[in-house]
């Protein structure tokens, strides 16, 4: 079956960066982990999907983006457990042994997971996944003009979260 290989090198290729795009959108490993299975079956499901994608990442990152909005619109109002828990913060980042980088990382997540959403998830895919403003805003359905605002005011946001903490370890070296 050729449609299944396909998915089987798309799932090896693309998961772990969905994964942590995901991550950053929902605040929720649970949910994380359902969308990225949705979007995979979704795809099983309906192979001709692909048919005609030029840009697989992007293509991925679309359906990614749409099904976590969608989850969020589904989900509505949640009860206040809920609520508690999704404002956690989750780390993106791997784990370290350096107590420094554990700070920075921590505070980084933290940072990260105050941006809106919309910032918080060009800022990821153009700095974690490398993509152009034209990728984001194919992946995303937005202007360009729009991807690199939103890019500009949360690196703007993080910037000015971060400061205190860059001046800190600055002073410490």
């Amino acid at each position: 079956m050729p449609g299944s290989l396909d998915i089987e090198r798309l799932y090896d290729e693309h998961a772990q960066p969905l994964y942590a795009f995901l991550l950053n959108f929902t605040r929720d490993e649970a949910d994380t982990r359902d969308l990225l299975q949705e979007i995979f079956i979704k795809l099983a499901r309906k192979p001709k999907l692909l048919d005609d994608i030029r840009e697989e990442r992007a293509f991925l990152i679309r359906l990614a983006h749409n099904a976590a909005i969608d989850l969020m619109r589904r989900r509505g109002t949640r009860d206040k457990t809920k609520e508690n828990f999704a404002a956690e913060k989750l780390s993106p980042f791997a784990p370290t042994n350096d107590p420094d980088e554990k700070v920075f990382r921590a505070e980084l997540a933290n940072a990260l997971g105050e941006l809106p959403e919309e910032q918080r998830s060009v800022v990821h895919l153009k700095l974690w996944e490398g993509l152009t403003f034209e990728e984001i805003a194919a992946a995303l359905d937005v202007p360009p003009n729009t991807a690199a605002s939103r890019y500009r005011y949360g690196l703007d946001k993080l910037r000015e979260r971060l400061r205190p903490l860059y001046e800190e370890m600055k002073k410490a070296e």
